[in-house]
């Protein structure tokens, strides 16, 4: 089965709530390989973006079933983003394989999602 999902954020929402919550609100999201204090408001946009896409393409949102630490998005050596998930959200969803897209412009971070899982 063949699932998307898509996700828009304002860059500046994301910074707002950084300087807010500072290093507490990274770590509410971020997994301990995704994260950098270096790391631009754009790119933490993007992450947030691509996270909450992966919720969307699973049909469950960011909750109970599914958590922000559950996805992992590392890049490979020419710097394209890629999913990976812990082990048990892994054996939850049956994801098969995952591409993600992550673009920034105008302010706006977006992701894009394609899984397929087993029916």
């Amino acid at each position: 089965m063949v699932r998307v999902g898509t996700d828009i954020v304002v860059i500046e929402r994301i910074a707002k709530s950084r300087i807010r919550f500072g290093e507490r609100f990274l770590r509410r999201y971020l997994h301990s390989e995704e994260y950098s204090e270096k790391s631009s408001d754009a790119t933490l946009a993007g992450l947030w973006a691509a996270k909450e896409a992966v919720a969307k393409a699973l049909g469950c949102g960011i909750g109970s079933e599914l958590s922000f630490h559950d996805i992992i998005v590392y890049k490979d050596p020419k710097g394209a983003p890629h999913l990976h998930f812990t082990p048990a959200a892994q054996k939850r969803f049956g994801v098969q394989t995952s591409s993600l897209s992550i673009s920034h412009d105008g302010g706006f971070a977006i992701a894009v999602v394609v899984l397929t899982r087993h029916s």
